[in-house]
């Protein structure tokens, strides 16, 4: 499954990548801004790969900018009902810290979510000695939730107001930078189809009908369905 948008590619993760995240997730870089931060072996990888190969309520996907994957996003314990879930990102390509990259991959899942969806809230949990995190959730919107002040791993709150107010001149640079290309788009793979992912995608499509209503979609010769938001 992928997702598309400007000129990011959010790839849902593969069983033929999850050792390239496991030696970046065990990078002392990474470690250091996680609440785990034990070494990961690859049957421990693994183990967890499959606990969520299968499960549409744990979305993780790799980042590709410019054909190079250069990161993870997660969306994750997501609920369908209460419509909420919990969201992250690292990148593992440090030339990439400063740039716009990682606030255009957080502008798409969140618009997924508050555009695409109508859901009001995002919850992110970040560590309170991440200054860089912190620092960088806050330019989005985020706020502290309450009795989070002396937690080690910190619970934030992110809502549409807080994040159209906290990014609307950056919206503005990225609508002018891919003037006409806004438009996204979700890939299910055959691979998807087979694991029966596209019949548990069902309650994501019936929020976008609901909010969208109706939208395009089409075959490809691979055996792959194009959805078009």
């Amino acid at each position: 499954m992928k997702l598309i948008k400007y000129d990011i590619v959010l790839e849902r993760l593969k069983e033929a990548d999850i050792e390239l995240v496991r030696q970046h997730r065990n990078s002392e870089q990474i470690r250091q801004t996680m609440e785990y931060r034990e070494n990961i072996t690859p049957e421990m990888q693994r183990e967890w790969f499959e606990s969520i190969n299968k499960d549409i309520n744990q979305l993780y996907f790799i980042i590709h900018y410019q054909s190079k994957k250069i990161g993870l996003l997660n969306a994750k314990n997501i609920d369908w009902d209460k419509q909420i879930l919990e969201s992250g990102i690292f990148l593992w390509e440090t030339n990439y810290y400063e740039t716009f990259i990682p606030a255009i991959v957080s502008i798409m899942i969140t618009d997924m979510c508050f555009e695409l969806l109508g859901w009001d809230v995002i919850y992110a949990h970040v560590l309170r000695s991440n200054e860089r995190a912190i620092k960088y959730n806050k330019s989005l919107g985020y706020v502290l939730c309450e009795n989070q002040e002396d937690k080690e791993n910190q619970l934030y709150r992110l809502t549409l107001q807080s994040f159209h107010q906290n990014t609307q001149k950056l919206r503005k640079a990225i609508s002018h930078l891919y003037s006409g290309k806004d438009e996204a788009y979700l890939i299910v793979e055959p691979s998807d189809i087979s694991k029966g992912i596209l019949l548990q995608l069902e309650p994501f499509f019936r929020l976008v009908r609901r909010q969208k209503g109706n939208f395009e979609s089409y075959s490809n010769v691979d055996g792959s369905i194009t959805f078009a938001f």
